[in-house]
């Protein structure tokens, strides 16, 4: 049986909106409510977190708080690497999705001579970069890190040399360079994506099975497909990202809310696929954020409810 290790990152200066910071708690609180002793079964991290960096005064537009999420990438990279090393299984709980660049780093740091995939479930495509991005949200940008493209053909923004400097570096923790090949990425649910990032999944070919191609194939055809474009893959992560689920249905408690998602148990049985093919090495979950949950705590305890599912298929595979 695999050893579980949770890996808690209460930060959420990497989004445009604050509240993600709380999504672990929420979860938490999910569980105790519906009478599981899950947070008790399991060894946990806390990684030390910046948050109070979003009263800084904030003169940077197009990366807003890098240096901060340089930070907090980098702590995170550092768990995930340590306990991949010791032979565990981090589960990363985390507030924004700028988190996934310091996992998937630290997945890259204990796999150093090895090729690791990402499977993105997520609303978004996260390709931004400082040069393209909208908002300057860092949250939108951890895939470009990873494969470390700045898209430049799609520059719209003026980038300062501090900010060039720390954006550098971002693409650097764990191993210096990229961490995942662009061709080595599929996504799940993506549905809502700016021009820059349409290029970027055009360019490196990044398949992308939306919500209707995978109801109508099927389920399980799709992640099976999936699984064969990175059969050349040692490693894999997947990241999940609640906005890949449907707002309506369940719940608007993320950052950027998406209509006509994936339910619950699509999700469930996504990851319980990729897990079977016994290359997953972590999962993330990431954007809870009970502040803009119109349904009490509805989101957090739709993501206990995948969290719980994933825990005991991991538990379920040969150490």
């Amino acid at each position: 049986m695999k050893e579980v290790k949770i890996i808690k990152n209460r930060s959420d200066i990497g989004a445009g909106t604050r509240g993600s910071d709380m999504g672990v708690d929420a979860i938490e609180i999910a569980a105790i409510n519906k009478g599981s002793n899950y947070f008790d079964r399991f060894e946990y991290e806390d990684v030390i977190t910046e948050n109070e960096s979003i009263y800084n005064k904030e003169n940077n537009s197009v990366a807003k708080r890098i240096e901060n999420v340089f930070n907090q990438c980098k702590r995170l990279s550092n768990h995930v690497k340590v306990n991949l090393q010791e032979g565990k299984f981090p589960l990363v709980l985390s507030g924004d999705h700028s988190s996934a660049l310091g996992t998937i780093s630290g997945v890259k740091a204990a796999n150093a001579t090895k090729r690791v995939g990402v499977i993105w479930i997520d609303a978004h495509g996260d390709l931004h970069s400082p040069y393209t991005s909208p908002s300057g949200n860092i949250h939108g940008m951890p895939l470009a890190a990873a494969i470390a493209d700045d898209n430049l053909d799609c520059q719209i923004n003026d980038v300062d040399r501090e900010t060039t400097e720390f954006w550098e570096r971002m693409k650097n923790i764990g191993v210096p360079g990229q961490k995942v090949n662009p061709e080595d990425i599929v996504f799940f649910g993506v549905r809502d994506t700016e021009e820059p990032e349409d290029k970027q999944m055009e360019k490196h070919g990044i398949k992308n099975y939306m919500v209707a191609e995978v109801r109508y194939r099927g389920l399980e055809i799709c992640v099976q497909e999936a699984l064969e474009k990175l059969g050349h893959c040692d490693v894999l992560y997947v990241s999940f990202d609640v906005d890949a689920m449907d707002c309506d249905m369940i719940s608007y408690g993320t950052g950027t809310p998406v209509p006509k998602g994936f339910d619950q148990f699509e999700i469930i049985d996504i990851i319980s696929q990729l897990l079977d093919s016994q290359k997953v090495a972590c999962v993330e979950f990431v954007e809870v954020n009970p502040l803009l949950d119109l349904k009490g705590n509805k989101m957090a305890e739709t993501a206990f409810d995948v969290l719980d599912a994933v825990t005991t298929k991991i538990q379920s595979l040969d150490a």
